[in-house]
């Protein structure tokens, strides 16, 4: 699956240029937004959306899920070239709330660089993360690869559900992050996980359904399967940011404890708070709930999350997550090469290292 992030990576990002110019003329915003009634101020608005996003962009990422969905259309016996205009849309829309998310939990940094609203502006970055939700609209309306209005109207819905339901996970992971404790069950950030990193991972899948025509169970089965691997990736994600606060030597490295610093709520977390002793657990609730975090209390929560055995309980979920992904692809009658990859995906977003 890495030669396939490699291979379709500068492709999808090809595609998005062609969609959103790194600099933008005036019929490029007519063409994308309407004719303006009287007039465009065209530098105004390469400086509050254009740059912005293409500085995100530029910074790296992954790119998974637009590859996601080009794979799962080659599984379903399809070129995926004929559909890459599609694949840019879980890419932009993972942008958009990428921007607002970390105005909304005071991040200070994005892939290594400033935050967008430090570097742009709040107001900038969130109406720039606003806009990103509803550019990929443009791609269904000018309906590449000729679907039917059937199609296209299921598109529609599909992602006016899946992005809904993102706003309820990033909801509740608000109302936690201003909570003063950790009263929360393991299915309650389960579902919150679902909803924030599951849904633009289904969007991947189902997107990948309605543009080639699927029936009901093939869409169903696809979600699942996106929906699980989401779950996988988010608790290694969450795994990593762990493992990276400390170099071979035991030393801590330069993204020293990044999720512990902004208070986040994990799967590990919650697992240590409701396994460890009373002391442990007053102790995380004090660190993760305070405004300012200190090198050596970042120290002191990972020590706890190690010695509650954590860590090693929130691999142990991804990896179930994982193999339920590969479950859903069981019944499906994909290309056998192309399942191979992508059951080895659900194994990649847990044992990649960044």
């Amino acid at each position: 699956m890495r030669e396939a992030l490699s291979e379709w990576r500068p492709l999808v990002d090809e595609e998005i240029e062609r969609l959103l110019a790194r600099e933008m003329t005036d019929d490029d915003f007519a063409n994308l937004f309407g004719e303006p009634r009287f007039a465009y101020d065209t530098d105004a608005l390469n400086e509050a959306l254009i740059e912005p996003t293409w500085d995100l962009l530029d910074r790296g990422g992954k790119r998974w899920r637009p590859v996601l969905f080009l794979k799962i259309v080659e599984g379903l016996g399809y070129d995926p070239h004929e559909y890459l205009p599609y694949a840019t849309i879980p890419e932009i829309l993972h942008t958009g709330t990428i921007v607002v998310d970390d105005v909304e939990d005071g991040a200070s940094l994005r892939r290594g660089e400033e935050a967008i609203h430090h570097r742009y502006g709040t107001d900038v970055a969130l109406n720039a993360g606003n806009a990103l939700y509803f550019v990929p609209l443009k791609i269904v309306s000018a309906n590449p690869a000729d679907l039917s209005s059937e199609q296209q109207l299921a598109v529609y819905e599909m992602l006016t559900f899946e992005l809904n339901r993102t706003h309820l996970g990033q909801g509740t992971d608000i109302v936690w992050h201003n909570q003063c404790n950790i009263d929360i069950s393991e299915d309650e950030y389960l579902e919150m996980s679902a909803c924030k990193t599951g849904c633009l991972g289904r969007i991947a899948g189902r997107l990948a359904a309605f543009v080639t025509n699927q029936p009901t169970a093939v869409e169903g089965a696809l979600a699942g399967y996106a929906e699980s691997l989401s779950i996988a990736f988010q608790i290694g994600d969450d795994i990593l940011d762990v493992k990276n606060s400390l170099d071979e030597a035991g030393a801590f490295g330069k993204l020293f404890g990044n999720d512990i610093r902004e208070g986040k709520r994990t799967l590990m977390t919650i697992h240590a708070v409701q396994e460890g002793t009373e002391a442990q657990s007053e102790r995380l609730e004090e660190i993760l709930t305070a405004d300012a975090v200190a090198d050596d209390e970042i120290r002191e929560v990972i020590e706890i999350l190690q010695t509650t055995d954590s860590v090693e309980y929130a691999r142990e979920r991804a990896l179930e997550f994982a193999a339920d992904a590969r479950s859903h692809l069981d019944d499906l009658d994909l290309v056998p090469a192309v399942e191979d990859d992508l059951r080895e995906f659900t194994r990649f977003v847990i044992e990649r290292e960044r």
